[in-house]
């Protein structure tokens, strides 16, 4: 998985989105991956920095990898982000496991 966040002004609260193209696999599967992502963010977003947009690209070996997988994926991208690759505005970081 690839992620790309930027910062933002605002003080809205953090914004994700996930893109899960074709190469993953069929509807069902694609729609597997989303509903498993969004669950695994939604319990870290304790974790990411406020007034920030967050982009999850699924790679296509997330259709064959489960949810413990998936978490220790995203995990591992989201403490790249804490090791001091802070988010610059207006340029996406992208940060890949």
């Amino acid at each position: 998985m690839v992620l790309h966040i930027v910062s933002r002004d605002d003080e809205q609260p953090v914004h994700v989105g996930l893109v899960v193209g074709r190469a993953v696999g069929n509807a069902v599967t694609r729609n597997t991956v989303k509903r498993r992502l969004r669950h695994l963010v939604a319990t870290r977003l304790d974790a990411l920095p406020q007034a920030a947009t967050l982009v999850i690209r699924a790679n296509p070996s997330a259709a064959t990898t489960g949810w413990s997988g998936l978490g220790t994926d995203l995990d591992s991208c989201l403490r790249r982000l804490d090791r001091g690759h802070a988010p610059r505005k207006q340029q996406a970081t992208p940060v890949t496991a």
